[in-house]
């Protein structure tokens, strides 16, 4: 009697169990696919963000947060003034995006990780500055720091929304490889910190001054030389996953994009000083492969395939009970 008593309880808390991970199976998938969104909105919102910089279109609106007093100015409707309120409406979507996660998060706090409202809370905050930044972006005519503060706060968007979608995937990783993250990470920060200067470059006219007159050079010249630890850190990373063979099984696709990313930045840099950067075409792809690689080196930061829990998980515990 006590046998079946035992056997009874532990298939009800066995059930019980397995229904409560269909139930977070259910909201985490949500919050993946809503994370993927976000990614992608990210991306664009940078993409544009240079687009209106490089056609000198951030006043093209001279108030905040509407355009010339209105939600669609159609009767000032250009080129430039579509790129501005484009990129403005994009910003607003991914905010929307955010605040929507996150109340999603609030509600079902208790079906899913307890870091993920925390997180998302993180993300509303960042999207308040960087919704601060672009105000002061306009008010201070396009002032060279502002610009630059403005595309830090993106980045730190696009890199924590990476990582959250990451955890959510590997959210059964035991323990992460602290050496192949931090490989990753020195690319990263430097890729950061070129995007950084890139933007410096841009805003204050040192590229075409340079260019033209010779003069203030020094900004061009350590956006250049910056290239080259990139591409040693990257290529550092291939020939590790390439001595440690599952890391480049586990990763090939990824780390075939960077490869890819990386030869297709330097071509795109040269073209854009041959032009003297007169094809915003060149400029425009140059910022999306800078988003790219940020972004696929954020993936492989966070995404760890390895050490996966066996017995230590819930459902194992259970069906171990079970067994025995």
């Amino acid at each position: 009697m006590v046998f079946e008593s035992n056997l009874l309880c532990t298939i009800i808390g066995f059930i019980h169990l397995i229904n409560n991970q269909l139930y977070k199976s259910k909201y985490l998938t949500i919050f993946k696919r809503l994370g993927s969104h976000s990614v992608l909105a990210l991306i664009a919102l940078i993409v544009i963000g240079g687009a209106t910089r490089v056609m000198e279109a951030g006043l093209a609106c001279p108030d905040w947060p509407l355009c010339y007093g209105s939600f669609l100015p159609f009767n000032h409707m250009n080129l430039r003034v579509f790129l501005e309120w484009f990129h403005r409406l994009d910003a607003f979507l991914v905010g929307i995006l955010i605040l929507f996660k996150f109340a999603l998060s609030i509600i079902w706090k208790n079906e899913i990780p307890n870091w993920l409202p925390k997180t998302y809370s993180f993300l509303l905050f960042l999207v308040i500055v960087q919704g601060s930044f672009g105000a002061l972006t306009v008010i201070n005519l396009l002032n060279s720091y502002t610009v630059t503060g403005h595309l830090l706060i993106a980045f730190l968007l696009l890199i924590t929304t990476i990582s959250i979608n990451q955890n959510l995937e590997n959210d059964d990783i035991e323990e992460p490889l602290i050496w192949w993250r931090l490989l990753l990470f020195v690319p990263l920060l430097l890729t950061l910190i070129q995007s950084f200067i890139g933007v410096r470059l841009s805003s204050t006219w040192s590229a075409h001054i340079c260019l033209s007159f010779n003069k203030q050079c020094l900004i061009l010249n350590t956006h250049k030389l910056f290239a080259f630890p990139i591409a040693f850190s990257i290529l550092l990373i291939i020939a590790t996953a390439i001595y440690k063979r599952s890391l480049l099984n586990e990763n090939c696709k990824y780390l075939t994009a960077l490869i890819i990313l990386l030869f297709s930045q330097i071509v795109l840099g040269v073209l854009s000083l041959k032009t003297n950067l007169n094809e915003p075409i060149f400029i425009i792809g140059h910022q999306l492969n800078a988003s790219l690689f940020i972004a696929i080196l954020t993936t492989l930061i966070f995404r760890n395939p390895f050490t996966k829990k066996v017995l230590n998980h819930p459902l194992n515990s259970q069906m171990v009970g079970i067994n025995s």
